[in-house]
């Protein structure tokens, strides 16, 4: 449960620094990031593998590309339902897809529950 709640905010936090460093994604606040990275996590654990499924062979041959793009589909869907997640541009949601990645992936590394 301490895993789960550590990545769920790591990713929140990644919300909001896309919001501080991309003119493209705005995050109303620190709850609405929140309420973001939930919907963001349930859509990555439900929808995602259906679609890179469905993209794989466009996955392959672009050596992993297309993978960051449907990241940003992803992030797209996520500011569509979630109040206060601005994405402007289908090209801002790739790249606050990466700043996601990337901010969540170094907190997690960092706050990872050493067992």
């Amino acid at each position: 449960m301490l895993r789960f709640i550590i990545r769920w905010l790591t990713t929140a936090v990644g919300i909001g620094a896309a919001g501080y460093l991309l003119p493209g994604v705005e995050v109303d606040g620190p709850w609405a990031a929140v309420l973001g990275a939930l919907f963001l996590g349930l859509i990555n654990v439900t929808l995602r593998p259906i679609v890179l499924f469905l993209t794989l062979p466009l996955t392959v041959l672009s050596l992993g590309f297309f993978a960051l793009i449907v990241n940003g589909a992803m992030l797209a869907l996520v500011a569509r339902w979630v109040t206060g997640v601005h994405v402007a541009t289908f090209g801002s949601a790739v790249l606050g897809s990466i700043v996601i990645s990337l901010v969540g992936g170094l907190l997690n590394w960092w706050l990872h529950p050493r067992e």
